[in-house]
């Protein structure tokens, strides 16, 4: 297989649609986000429920991933899309000019945040469509960098709009952001139709509901398919929790915000990387020991670094982000093409949602042990969890052709791969 290169990638006006709509979403949430925490901060000052509007957006992942993934399959995938960008908007004007009380904030942000999975499946399901072969896992690993500097450069964003027009002018920055994403997909995109319309020979007629949870049963019982969403999951969970300690361990914002952007650093460094310079072959191999590494520098906590050496130990971890890159394309050829944007989205569901859960239960542990201990077992945690994932991390291994019947006869060139 011929290594793509971003020229190809770039090359395909779809994916430049895309491109820039996805750096748009990405820099506009972090935006609102960063925005509605300080908003609910100057109205309550409580630390707590501003930290409860910053991780507000992505509560709901679980819920939608659960039972509305089905629609991404259902509906045309550029109506999804804009839709999500509308609804967007119209959440970020409702936060800024409706004078909702902070309990209206949150839930408005919560139901809102409910159908956020299906939207990122309705994109996450035509790239594939769009960019074929090995050029899909580089417009991944291109999304994975703009994912991490739009992310920086929306806080960075977030806070000049917040010192020169507060909480309010940067929720609607934010909707204008959303507005112009909009636009970009309605008239970048043609209109797919849905991969499951109700008239298809596959659909059933069921609801989305009941539909969503039979084929999120069948996807988790094909033992290939559930090997390769742990793989995604389980190592960013132990990750997600080291991050988490990171502001308790260092004891200050300031020097924690270095860290976590050296963080940030690393992974679009890796993502680049990998992405690039890495043939296709040597990508899917790479994913094991990249696993293994996102977990062994947080091991260097245990000689309590200060910020600069925890800095580069962060930015080494998160460069083992990467190791995603050589499970993309299996997982594309695993999962059933007319449900192929619920697999996106339950792959995505499932790695906001291991996240969390990482970051949760890792603080729990750094309330008793400590912030250092803690970050030291998330980082064991992380190599155990990828070494015990090896079969689903490493590409199968080919069976030998068959050696001919006779002089003259050739093999088949049939190969069957093992499950995993």
């Amino acid at each position: 297989m011929r290594a793509a290169t971003y020229g190809d990638v770039f090359a395909v006006k779809e994916f430049r649609v895309l491109f820039g709509s996805f750096a748009l979403l990405v820099t506009g949430d972090s935006i609102k986000m960063l925005a509605l925490s300080v908003l609910v901060y100057a109205r309550t000052g409580s630390p707590g429920l501003s930290a409860a509007a910053y991780m507000a957006g992505w509560l709901p992942y679980i819920v939608g991933g659960m039972f509305l993934l089905s629609l991404a399959d259902r509906l045309r995938p550029r109506a999804l899309m804009v839709t999500g960008e509308l609804v967007r908007a119209v959440v970020c004007l409702l936060l800024a000019y409706a004078g909702l009380p902070v309990w209206g904030m949150l839930a408005l942000v919560l139901v809102s945040g409910l159908f956020s999975p299906v939207f990122g499946a309705a994109r996450s399901a035509t790239l594939p469509d769009v960019l074929p072969g090995d050029a899909f896992v580089l417009g991944r690993s291109v999304l994975g960098v703009t994912s991490a500097a739009a992310q920086v450069g929306g806080l960075a964003a977030g806070g000049a709009f917040l010192a020169l027009a507060g909480a309010q002018g940067a929720l609607a920055a934010t909707a204008g952001l959303a507005l112009a994403g909009a636009a970009v997909l309605r008239y970048g995109l043609p209109n797919r139709p849905p991969r499951l319309p109700a008239s298809a020979p596959g659909a059933t007629g069921e609801g989305a509901v009941r539909q969503t949870l039979r084929v999120n049963r069948r996807l988790l019982a094909d033992p290939g398919v559930r090997g390769l969403l742990l793989a995604g999951w389980v190592p960013t969970m132990c990750l997600a929790g080291a991050e988490a300690m990171i502001v308790p361990y260092l004891g200050g914002q300031g020097r924690a915000g270095v860290v976590l952007a050296a963080a940030a650093v690393g992974m679009a460094v890796g993502e680049f990387a990998v992405g690039r310079f890495a043939a296709p072959p040597l990508r899917e191999r790479l994913s094991a020991p990249l696993a293994v590494l996102l977990g062994v520098p947080w091991l260097g906590f245990v000689l309590g670094p200060g910020a600069g050496w925890a800095a580069v130990l962060a930015a080494c971890a998160a460069a083992g982000l990467s190791y995603q890159l050589g499970l993309q394309r299996r997982f594309v050829d695993a999962v059933p093409e007319e449900a192929r944007g619920q697999a996106f989205g339950l792959q995505s569901a499932g790695l906001m949602t291991g996240q969390a859960a990482g970051a949760a239960l890792i603080g729990v542990l750094g309330e008793t042990a400590g912030p250092g201990p803690a970050i030291v077992t998330a980082g064991a945690a992380g190599i155990l969890s990828a070494l015990a994932l090896l079969r689903s991390l490493r590409p199968p291994t080919p069976a030998p052709a068959p050696a001919p019947a006779s002089g003259t006869a050739k093999a088949s060139g049939v190969r069957r791969s093992r499950a995993g």
